[in-house]
């Protein structure tokens, strides 16, 4: 049994000869084994610990020597193990939650004597540099001669930057990457983003400038990205459109959609409270929806866009009167906010619902509205 994490070792002695411990860990392999004595036999279960400093390693007697664990904070892939003797606290850290479970619960089990037969027991010895070097937090490959063919990421990457790299598409070895903070692949030639794109659940930046991209998909505007994303760059692809589900990414704070070809904006648009800075530049917007106007914007650039001149008495009429049922509903849907999708309700409706619009009044109409364009201004 093995863990690689931080490990700081406190001696409990220290202040009552009024002494600090340095109160900061060191990279480290945690290994639970039987140690051999110098005779070639083995004796008691030990815990070793293994740092770049250190690599023969440091051994603690297990049984019957650990006095509490200390547990409160495993899922966060930290805990202490407190030994009798030496009177020291083994404080863990940075470690894979699951990898520390399995390996408290084995050095459990030799604290209790258990029949080392039943225990994932490792070989006590030393480590190998690599081993126990600082994990990897940033890599950034810049040509397609640096780009690794035959070797995985380094899970631990919080970073990634492959550019100038002609990939065609995203590289599924980047997807196993869960710890990934910063996604950039621009500058390459990628058309379609994969949906499980949505299944790095600590994405907060994702950068595609500079790709071939016509259409993002909606899949993603319902994934994990909509609890972190927060940073998403677009600009200079082939974008015609984004889904109407796109403003399900609420927690977007700067949105950059430059030199596409978008026809328009998302019509709830709106919705994206937190966004500071959106350029859309050099696209081919005519009109910004309604809904445009709730936004709270810090940094705004539309240069180069068509803009129509509005003309009050040119618009666009789609009335009924009444209102047909279906339409009534709808609204009290869109309106109030109900939760729907194509489990609870008829697929075409569930589109006619995504594309609803939102009147200058604020209230939501579907198949029916009279549309215009007009200025508005802000003070």
């Amino acid at each position: 049994m093995k863990l690689q994490c931080e490990v700081e070792v406190v001696n409990r002695m220290l202040p009552s000869f009024g002494m600090k411990s340095r109160g900061k860990g060191a990279r480290a392999v945690v290994s639970i084994g039987k140690h051999s004595d110098k005779s070639g036999q083995r004796s008691g279960v030990y815990m070793m610990i293994c740092t770049a400093k250190d690599r023969t390693g440091s051994k603690y007697k297990l049984r019957d020597n650990i006095e509490k664990f200390f547990t409160w904070f495993v899922e966060e892939g930290k805990a202490t193990v407190r030994l009798k003797e030496p009177a020291v606290d083994v404080c863990l850290s940075k470690a894979d939650a699951n990898s520390l479970k399995n390996f408290l619960s084995a050095a459990r089990l030799a604290d209790r004597g258990s029949d080392t037969s039943s225990l994932p027991l490792s070989t006590l010895t030393p480590v190998r540099a690599r081993d126990v070097e600082q994990p990897k937090k940033k890599l950034a490959v810049m040509s397609k001669k640096d780009y690794p063919l035959t070797s995985n990421f380094p899970y631990s990457l919080e970073q990634l930057q492959v550019s100038y790299c002609k990939l065609s598409r995203v590289d599924m070895r980047m997807l196993s990457l869960k710890a990934l903070r910063r996604l950039d692949l621009s500058n390459n030639h990628i058309k379609k983003l994969p949906a499980t794109i949505g299944d790095l659940s600590r994405l907060s930046e994702l950068v595609l400038h500079n790709n071939h991209l016509e259409a993002f998909s909606e899949a993603l505007c319902l994934s994990t990205l909509q609890r972190t994303l927060q940073v998403l760059d677009l600009s200079q692809n082939r974008l015609r459109s984004l889904p109407p589900k796109f403003c399900q990414l609420r927690e977007l704070t700067d949105l950059k959609l430059d030199d596409n070809k978008l026809a328009g904006l998302p019509l709830r648009i709106g919705r994206l409270s937190k966004l500071r800075f959106l350029s859309a530049a050099h696209n081919q917007l005519a009109v910004l929806p309604a809904d445009f106007f709730k936004l709270s914007l810090e940094n705004l650039d539309l240069f180069g866009n068509p803009f129509v001149q509005p003309n009050p008495l040119d618009h666009t009429m789609q009335l009924a009167f009444p209102l047909p049922l279906q339409e009534i509903a709808s609204r009290a849907v869109a309106d109030l906010r109900i939760p729907y999708g194509p489990h609870l309700i008829p697929a075409h409706l569930c589109g006619d619902l995504d594309a609803a619009k939102t009147c200058e009044c604020g209230r939501a109409c579907v198949g029916f509205h009279v549309r215009t364009a007009g200025v508005f201004r802000t003070v």
